[in-house]
């Protein structure tokens, strides 16, 4: 225990200095959502121009702090001054921006997104004041975009393993009381309360226990877990140190889908880290407690990121689901008691037994307490990663903290594609676990994608069942069958061949699959549908006997024409025509070629004048309809 205290005050002592820095300092985000936004092409840039003008900075990569909108994002912080945060940076504005700030010494007012001090700087109002951020309460993530990921010190510097300190000095049944009181539900969409699941593996009889972490993030536009390892990796390997304690593990696997690169390399450094400095291995801080982890690449099956499908991978062999009981916490992994807990628990147990269970249960509401992370997608104004309290109105999560949509809100959906689809009437609606399952729809890992007019239901509906069917492991009938007639139905209704009678078919489907499926991937892939057929029932009906899709998303029901009186003659539209079906010289209203319209879609998105119309066309079998 010594050691690891030296350690740490030896961080603390790096991390001061940092903040006392006498040199400046380049942050620059570079995880996933950084990257692609052109991160890397910037720090080659802010490298080239320290060498041109002969300046001297320290330059530290650091992870997701969430407004991904705004990415990429660069901050500098001069000696004795706040840290200045620039937006949206690209390799033009960049010069100009270190220019004034390195070499000059004054911030680039007018590129500057905010400042990180206690009050406006230079006119350059607080970051944490933006809009997006202001409603947030950071927990699980309080370190991301903070510390540079592949640096322990800094972890350490910011109380980084003072949970496990604390735990360590506990007995593992006083941990659990500790977390019980506390009222951490499991953040991998069940809910189902943390403590109930490892007092039964940690009494259940066997030598060897296992502790898997599922970071098999499989949602589409899903990326907490991602942007938490990639920005924290320490955060979720402390709470597999104080879980694997709680209830007699000596083993913990991380499953991790080998799409997440980045991630997986920044684990891979943090365990080195840890090995290091003695937080790995045999007799863990002098204590009797012996853990240690490895990592388990998985290829992406969508299954697999259900408990039993997850240890069969782990185990050799192909990820199906069993039936249960009994339950992975008595007979899991190669017939262990196994605890299998997500990446958002995990990262939320170190903050808890550094805090008390009386310090987090001031957040959220009874029954839930503490925070959730959610990734805020789709036609939102300021999509990126959240984390707010649980019990949190929809309204706030999209008007306040995503600053709404640019046309008329049309949905929301939760919980990912086996999540429901939700009305402007349930903008109100606190999103708990309870609240989400009373109107169809779950929590999910976290997954919140928003729809606006341009969305047509029916296709969503369609997409997502669509998906949860090609990933359906095939093993029962129910979802294997149950799912591709469903489909076939929502495809035949997207054609305009659907009759009214394919509505109580599909939700009859529906119920018999949530019913008879084996896991939960069955049990809750007819969410999508059922939730439309109950809130958005006209827009079936629509599709149904008017042969008509709102949205002009359906191509079969849909033909595109110039309304002349509107086109300016841009050829904004002729520039994205793949088929040239588009005409007209500049300044005048074009024309549309019905003939070769593939009905992409591509310029009644890139039209800024609304001149280009989707009308319905006149219906083929109009009988089947009546």
């Amino acid at each position: 225990m010594n050691k690891i205290n030296k350690k740490i005050s030896l961080a603390k002592k790096k991390w001061k200095d940092l903040e006392d820095n006498t040199e400046p300092i380049i942050y620059v985000g570079a995880a996933s959502c950084g990257r692609a936004a052109g991160a890397l092409e910037l720090l080659d840039g802010i490298d080239q121009f320290l060498v041109e003008n002969k300046v001297f900075a320290r330059v530290i990569q650091v992870g997701c702090i969430g407004p991904c909108y705004l990415e990429p994002l660069v901050d500098i912080k001069l000696p004795e001054q706040p840290r200045v945060s620039y937006n949206n940076v690209n390799v033009k504005m960049l010069p100009a921006i270190l220019k004034s700030h390195l070499l000059q010494g004054v911030p680039h007012t007018k590129l500057a997104l905010g400042n990180f001090g206690n009050e406006s700087f230079y006119d350059i109002p607080r970051f944490f004041d933006l809009p997006m951020l202001k409603p947030q309460v950071r927990i699980v993530l309080r370190n991301c975009g903070f510390v540079d990921p592949e640096d322990i010190d800094q972890y350490l510097a910011l109380d980084g393993y003072r949970g496990l300190i604390n735990a360590l000095k506990m007995s593992p049944e006083d941990v659990i009381g500790v977390v019980r009181q506390a009222g951490l539900r499991g953040r991998g969409g069940a809910g189902f309360p943390t403590f109930k699941k490892w007092t039964v593996c940690r009494n259940s009889p066997g030598e060897q226990k296992y502790l898997i972490c599922n970071a098999d993030e499989g949602d589409p536009g899903a990326f907490m877990n991602r942007s938490l390892i990639e920005s924290d990796p320490h955060a979720l390997l402390e709470g597999m140190l104080i879980a694997g304690y709680a209830i007699g593990a000596s083993k913990g696997i991380i499953y991790i889908r080998a799409e997440y690169p980045l991630a997986i390399e920044r684990l891979k450094k943090a365990i080195g880290q840890m090995r290091e400095y003695g937080l790995l291995g045999n007799k863990i801080l002098d204590s009797d407690f012996s853990f240690d982890v490895k990592i388990k690449e998985g290829a992406g099956a969508f299954v697999c990121g259900e408990e039993t499908a997850l240890i069969g991978s782990i185990e050799g062999k192909r990820g199906m689901p069993r039936s249960r009981p009994p339950f992975p916490a008595i007979s899991g992994l190669y017939g262990c008691p196994t605890i299998i807990n997500n990446v958002e628990t995990l990262g939320t147990l170190p903050n808890i037994l550094r805090n008390g269970a009386e310090w987090y249960t001031k957040f959220g509401k009874e029954g839930n307490r503490g925070t959730k992370t959610f990734s805020l997608v789709g036609k939102v104004r300021r999509p990126g990663l959240i984390e707010v309290q649980l019990g949190t109105p929809l309204r706030e999560i999209i008007f306040d903290i995503g600053g709404g949509v640019q046309k008329n809100f049309k949905a929301i959906q939760t919980g990912g594609p086996s999540g429901g689809c939700l009305s402007e009437e349930f903008l109100d609606l606190p999103v708990d676990y309870e609240s989400l399952a009373s109107v169809g729809s779950i929590m999910g890992s976290g997954g919140l994608i928003i729809m606006d007019d341009d969305t047509c239901i029916v296709d969503v509906a369609r997409y997502f069942l669509d998906f949860t069917q090609k990933e359906s492991c095939g093993k029962c009938v129910p979802c294997r069958v149950g799912t591709r007639h469903m489909v076939e139905l929502l495809d035949k209704i997207t054609h305009g061949d659907g009759t009214p009678e394919d509505l109580m078919a599909l939700r009859t489907l529906g119920d018999t699959i949530k019913r008879g499926a084996l896991c939960g991937l069955g049990q809750t892939a007819p969410n999508p549908v059922l939730t439309t057929l109950r809130y958005f029932r006209n827009e079936y009906l629509e599709h149904i006997k008017d042969g008509r899709c709102r949205a002009t998303v359906c191509k079969d029901l849909i033909e595109y024409r110039v309304i002349k009186e509107k086109c300016t003659g841009c050829q904004s539209c002729v520039r994205v025509c793949p088929t040239g079906a588009i005409s007209g010289p500049r300044s005048e209203p074009h024309n549309l070629d019905p003939t070769k319209c593939i009905k992409c879609r591509s310029c009644y998105e890139v039209c800024r004048f609304e001149a280009i119309a989707g009308d319905a066309i006149v219906i083929r079998s109009a009988e089947k309809r009546t």
